[in-house]
């Protein structure tokens, strides 16, 4: 059985009870893990709330040395953590692989940048005085992680917040808590003192809510859904504690009648169909100009009728299952309400057939045109393998059709004319403009997005900002 993580430590609940982690692609039972309750998370808390002073007091160039060592020891074991990520979340094997060395990564850039953290001076207030600005760290920080990048997505908001200075609570997704906890003790054993990283696994309601309503956390990191989110807000607001929220998006994707239309075939099949479509960065929407439509999408359609799906332990897996059955079935409905509409499935739209699929929550790559934009898979987030694709006159339509929606997290535009590219991307409503670009996301370069679609700014300097307080002091010289 699978242990929690706190100061330093592999501990099991306080109540003894456990969950049990199944693989989406199969049923097996992968493991079990304490199922923690309120008690836990407030003794995590209490643990990060004593080991913070002695981290704030720890330099930044050791912070960045232990970061350094624990994404070394994340790359030494990064097969057995991609083969554990993959069994409970049910992502290709490849894909894993790219999920740890992406937390590494991101472990790798933020201690790079501990040593240049630093404050400002103001010279000449008046004749007598002059000021300063400081940087210091908020205190013990929560981090809630979804299922569907479970390792990276922690990553975001470790990686940060320790180099400013933070201790951690962490809750992982009910279903995905595995991997997440054998990463933490890895950097426990690079050098992270007791008590500043802390696990505990068990429901939202529980867990969750302590971290996020107890007053002795400081900050909140959360990605999930928008519904999620705004509870997430509303339960921080009463203490005014900080929050950075990254929620839903439905991602648009423009193709001008002048784009590299091969290449934009390939970003849109693994911006689309990547982690089985159960992505918030996903392309979910594909505005195609007229004249370059019917070959856009029979291209397309020929590439979606290759992808192999398959267990993600399979040799030559390219999908892997959905991750629930209530995911599975949601995408269903999204779907069939599309049809009744009056939308047509070119491929995909059921789930695969065979004796190797009868366990898991498999469901085949699809690709629908003839879309009502009143229906569902348009005006929804769809957080699976589908993808409508929609027909534009001219830039102006594509961007104002984009633009209509509540989310803006995303979006991408595939043109030679690098006046409408900058154009578009000054016009998206979106946090994140890819031009003639797949949808890869980069440590150096902030992300969040716009609307319902978050706050505040993970990636990139700015991050470090959501980590830190900012404080002037006035100094007398004379």
């Amino acid at each position: 059985m699978a242990q929690m993580f706190v100061n330093g430590e592999s501990v099991d609940s306080i109540s003894g009870e456990v969950t049990e982690i199944y693989n989406p692609a199969n049923g097996d039972l992968v493991d079990t893990v304490p199922k923690g309750t309120k008690d836990d998370a407030r003794q995590a808390i209490d643990v990060a709330y004593d080991a913070f002073q002695a981290w704030w007091d720890t330099p930044f160039s050791k912070r960045g040395e232990i970061l350094f060592n624990a994404s070394h020891l994340i790359r030494e074991n990064e097969k057995e953590l991609a083969t554990l990520l993959t069994k409970e979340q049910g992502k290709p094997l490849r894909e894993a692989f790219l999920e740890i060395q992406r937390f590494a990564h991101t472990l790798d850039h933020y201690a790079g940048l501990a040593k240049n953290i630093r404050g400002g001076y103001v010279p000449l207030l008046d004749a007598s005085r002059h000021g300063l600005i400081l940087k210091r760290p908020l205190g013990v920080c929560g981090a809630i992680i979804p299922w569907n990048f479970p390792v990276s997505l922690m990553g975001n908001k470790l990686a940060p917040g320790l180099i400013a200075g933070n201790t951690f609570v962490v809750k992982p997704a009910g279903t995905t808590p595995l991997t997440a906890t054998k990463v933490i003790e890895l950097m426990f054993k690079a050098g992270l003192p007791k008590g500043v990283l802390n696990i505990v696994t068990g429901p939202g309601s529980t867990v969750g809510q302590e971290i996020i309503e107890n007053s002795k956390v400081r900050k909140i990191g959360f990605t999930g859904s928008t519904e999620i989110g705004r509870k997430v807000m509303e339960a921080a607001a009463r203490e005014i504690k900080r929050v950075t929220l990254e929620l839903g998006g439905s991602d648009p994707m423009i193709v001008c009648e002048d784009g590299d239309i091969d290449k934009a075939v390939s970003a849109a099949s693994v911006g689309r169909f990547f982690n089985c479509g159960q992505a918030c960065l996903a392309v979910k929407r594909l505005y195609l100009f007229e004249q370059i439509a019917d070959e856009f999408i029979e291209k397309l359609t020929v590439k979606a009728k290759k992808l192999r799906v398959k267990d993600g332990m399979a040799e030559g897996a390219m999908i892997g299952p959905m991750h629930s059955t209530s995911q599975r079935e949601e995408v269903e409905m999204q779907i069939q309400d599309a049809v009744d509409k009056g939308a047509r499935i070119l491929v995909g739209g059921k789930r695969p057939e065979g004796a190797e699929y009868e366990k898991g929550y498999f469901y085949m790559p699809t690709l629908l045109t003839d879309i009502d934009e009143s229906s569902k898979i348009v005006q929804e987030e769809v957080f699976g393998p589908a993808l409508p694709i929609m027909r534009v006159g001219d830039l102006d339509e594509a961007l104002a059709k984009a633009n209509n929606h509540i989310y803006g997290l995303g979006s991408s535009i595939w043109t030679r004319d690098i006046n409408r590219a900058h154009f578009a991307a000054e016009r998206f409503e979106s946090g994140y403009t890819w031009i003639n670009s797949a949808q890869i996301i980069f440590d150096q370069l902030p992300f969040g997005g716009f609307k319902q679609s978050g706050l505040g700014k993970e990636h990139g300097s700015e991050a470090l900002d959501y980590y830190m307080e900012t404080k002037s002091v006035v100094v007398a010289t004379s």
